[in-house]
């Protein structure tokens, strides 16, 4: 069950009101299946909220911060990625047709790209949360990694629930 908005505003509030830290807190907000919703607060007092899956050496998140941009993050401790690179994948929800991730960021572990503010990017939140399984292709359709979604419908509630509160 996912916290009430006051809840939320509760753990936020506490968590700003913490004296500068080196390193970002986190605060579990809901967990559910193969999902954990975290609100995280960095030492400049900012706050992102993010629904993560996450299979021990591998992840895929989902970030939203206070100014309401949305993050992918994918994440493998196999990857070793320098700084600055970029590559075009895709992604695909279940069956349906792939995403195209163009000039998505290639950071250490890790492979990023923000969403637009557009529709396409709400409907591309909407498949994660009705789908499957999620899998990230090389821009020819390759696969490279897979993802359970199981759980993501009462997860992406969640994160919702939690990017609203941080606005």
């Amino acid at each position: 069950m996912a916290l009430s908005k006051p809840a939320i505003f509760l753990v936020l509030a506490l968590g700003l009101a913490a004296p500068a830290l080196a390193d970002p807190v986190s605060t579990t907000l809901f967990t559910h299946k193969h999902w954990e919703v975290e609100a995280v607060q960095y030492d400049d007092g900012s706050v992102s909220c993010l629904a993560e899956v996450d299979a021990g050496t591998d992840s895929f998140t989902l970030w939203i911060n206070s100014d309401q941009s949305v993050r992918l993050q994918f994440y493998s401790t196999s990857w070793e990625f320098g700084e600055g690179d970029t590559a075009d994948l895709q992604v695909r929800i279940d069956r349906r047709s792939p995403w195209t991730l163009t000039g998505a960021e290639l950071y250490k572990n890790s492979i990023l790209f923000d969403l637009p503010d557009s529709d396409a990017s709400v409907n591309f939140l909407v498949e994660v949360a009705e789908g499957q399984r999620a899998y990230l292709m090389t821009a020819t359709g390759e696969g490279v990694m897979d993802y359970s979604l199981s759980g993501s419908r009462a997860s992406m509630d969640a994160l919702i629930e939690c990017g609203n509160a941080i606005r």
